[in-house]
């Protein structure tokens, strides 16, 4: 009887897909991490209390000071412990450049090292904060975040199927496909939704995980119903992704073939000023 009740076979349809999304590791969230968001959602958080989460622990407190002090997050002034950076670039600035700390930390895989990766990874963090303040669109902090977590289904999935390294390279040069249509086809997942999974298990904002759903969806951008900072970060995503490249010595911007025009129109610029905003960048990774 159960074989003609629909309900039945729409869940029998899914079972494959449920049974592979459980097969690929997404890490805990990290209890420093969780112990920040606590102290973040309360209506008055105290720096103090902050300082003292992440001075428990040692290491991540020690990079976390070379981190913020370096030419793209540093105030100009160097932080001499966990208090002064705190109050040089604010609580949620220091939160997310712990996040991608303890990204780094906690996502590794068991073949190829992830070094390359998460240099590309923090280029791109980089990059988004950058544009977020010199363009005044959104909260730098959580563009870095974006930034930082919009490919973590990358390592995830490198992880998970042995040949997913060639369909990245096969994604990657696609003229008209989505990125994530290739790895639908091959793998019946993509690095968006794992890297949307892991933003929410981890408690990320909102935003930010339909973000990273969607960051190679472009049609997002056009969409007045989306939410304003879904679209602008997948906007910016595109002009961070083509710095990234041309820092690299690529001149085969694929996916700004794909979305560059909607971005240009939706933070209202010109191809000048993406050149201009670009070069900006690469020099700023270069130094």
């Amino acid at each position: 009887m159960n074989m003609h009740n629909p309900a039945v076979a729409a869940a029998q349809a899914a079972d494959p897909v449920e049974a592979l999304m459980k097969s690929i590791r997404i890490p805990p969230r990290p209890s420093l991490l969780a112990d920040l968001q606590r102290e973040l959602v309360l209506d008055e958080p105290s720096p103090h209390a902050i300082g003292s989460i992440i001075a428990a622990d040692v290491g991540m407190a020690g990079a976390l000071l070379k981190l913020a002090n370096s030419s793209f997050y540093g105030a100009g002034r160097p932080a001499k412990s966990i208090d002064q950076a705190i109050a040089f670039l604010g609580m949620n600035q220091v939160a997310a450049l712990m996040a991608g700390l303890l990204a780094r930390q906690a996502i590794t895989t068991s073949g190829a090292s992830l070094a390359q990766f998460w240099e590309l990874s923090t280029r791109r963090a980089q990059a988004m904060v950058f544009l977020s303040k010199r363009l005044r669109i959104g909260a730098p902090d959580v563009a870095h975040t974006f930034g930082l977590f919009c490919n973590t289904g990358v390592a995830l999935l490198l992880d998970r199927f042995a040949d997913y390294g060639a369909t990245y390279e096969a994604a990657a040069n696609e003229p008209l496909l989505r990125f994530t249509d290739v790895e639908d086809a091959r793998h019946s997942t993509n690095h968006a939704a794992i890297g949307c999974l892991l933003a929410r298990n981890w408690g990320l904002s909102s935003e930010v995980a339909w973000a990273i759903l969607h960051h190679h969806d472009y049609q997002v951008i056009d969409d007045e119903a989306s939410d304003d900072t879904v679209r602008s970060l997948v906007a910016l995503s595109l002009l961070a992704e083509r710095a990234v490249q041309a820092y690299q010595g690529s001149l085969d911007a694929v996916e700004w073939r794909k979305g560059g025009a909607r971005a240009c129109a939706y933070l209202g610029m010109g191809d000048d000023e993406v050149t201009d905003l670009v070069d900006q960048l690469v020099d700023c990774f270069t130094h």
